[in-house]
Formats: structure tokens, sequence, C-alpha cells
């Protein structure tokens, strides 16, 4: 049954698939045409199938990876699961959906978080920065803020890409949410100047960190 119902999802997507979005969606880095909407749609007809999620991740095709992690069970998964499951992700979209829809729920968050960091991999380490950002919101007790300021300090300006985005972001988090590590991150970021020119659409806040911070600690005071 399992194999039908492996069969019969692969052949929805397939369906599904738009050579218009997947052009646009390669200049992203992701190598599939299925409407987001349309997938989260399937997904919540398909509801929670932790066996049918991990069969279409097995099929390293990009849209059934990401419709696995909107029909999986973010908690069964081991750590070492986990980390393979990161290291073969090859795409932004599924990289970030399953850093933040399966990885952030797990029990295994935490090890994952330290471990990634100091991996060599830059991509892999950009998913410990992005755990460390949420925690820099969520839950700081136990973080050394200082001492991640002196990372990013040091290595954001030269590091690649992914893992950069990642380390301004937690620049950012930490700016907006203590205000007592404020005022040296928004100067780390004026110096660093990391996204400063990156474009913007009408409406949306700039990634420049001290933009950003401002821009959000702003808003708080408004309310």
């Amino acid at each position: 049954m399992a194999e039908t119902t492996l069969g019969e999802v692969m052949a929805e997507l397939a369906g599904l698939a738009d050579p218009k979005a997947r052009e646009v969606n390669e200049r992203h880095g992701d190598d599939h045409g299925v409407n987001l909407g349309k997938l989260r749609a399937l997904a919540k007809r398909l509801k929670t199938q932790q066996e049918l999620a991990c069969r279409l991740w097995e099929t390293d095709d990009t849209a059934a990876k990401l419709l696995a992690i909107l029909i999986c069970r973010p908690k069964a998964f081991e750590r070492d699961e986990l980390d393979g499951m990161l290291r073969t992700a090859r795409t932004p979209k599924v990289h970030d959906w399953l850093v933040n829809y399966v990885v952030k729920k797990n029990p295994h968050a935490e090890e994952l978080r330290l471990a990634w960091s100091a991996d060599p991999d830059p991509v892999v380490a950009s998913a410990g920065w992005a755990l460390t950002a949420e925690r820099v919101t969520k839950q700081p007790r136990g973080l050394d803020l200082a001492g991640l300021l002196d990372v990013i300090e040091a290595e954001m300006k030269d590091a690649p890409d992914r893992l950069q985005w990642a380390m301004n972001d937690c620049l950012a988090q930490i700016g907006i949410e203590h205000a007592e590590h404020r005022a040296r991150a928004i100067d780390i970021g004026e110096r660093l100047a990391v996204l400063k020119d990156y474009p913007t659409s009408p409406g949306c806040t700039s990634p420049f960190a001290p933009i950003w911070i401002n821009e959000m600690v702003g808003r708080r005071h408004d309310k």
C-alpha cells in the first residue's frame, strides 16, 4: 500500500509541476516547479504520514522533499537522521524548511545547533546559526551573546552567502531582543556593511542589520 501511495503522490506532484514556476525557482537554486500553495494543499489533504514522508524524502526529488517536511512528525526523527537529511537537502528551500519546520521542533535541536555551528561546511554551519538566532529570540538563557557578537564581527564579512545570511540574522536578533547589546550589534552591522545594498521591495524591511534592528525596535515602541 505504501508503495502505491508513494507512486500516486509522485504522479500528483508531477502533474502540479509548472515549467514557468520551475524557471523562477531555479533562479533561487530550487529545482522544482510546484506552486507552494498547491503543495501545501496536497499536504493538508494527506495529513501527517511519517512513513510516507520518509519515502518521499528518499526519492531525492525537491518537491517530494518539501512535501515530506510538511507531512512528517518532527519529533519522530533521531539526531543522526536529521543530520543526514540536512546534508542531503541540496536546495535552499528544502534546507530552510527542514530547519524551520522540523529541526526546531525536534528534541535534538540544541545538540544539532552546537554541532552544526562548528561544522566546516558553510551550508551546514548556516543551519547552526539559524538555530542560534532562534534561541537568541526565544531561549537566550545560557547563550554567550557577547561571544556570538565576537564571532560575527570576525567572520561574517567574508563568510559564504548562506552562512553570511544566517549570521546576519543572528546579529539582527541580538540587537532587536537584547538592549544591552544593541549598540554593539548596530556598530558591527555598520562597519561590516553586510547586505547594506540588498534590494528590498517596498513595504519590506531591509536585511541590513542596523536598519532591521532600528525598524523592529521602533515598531515595538510605537505600540
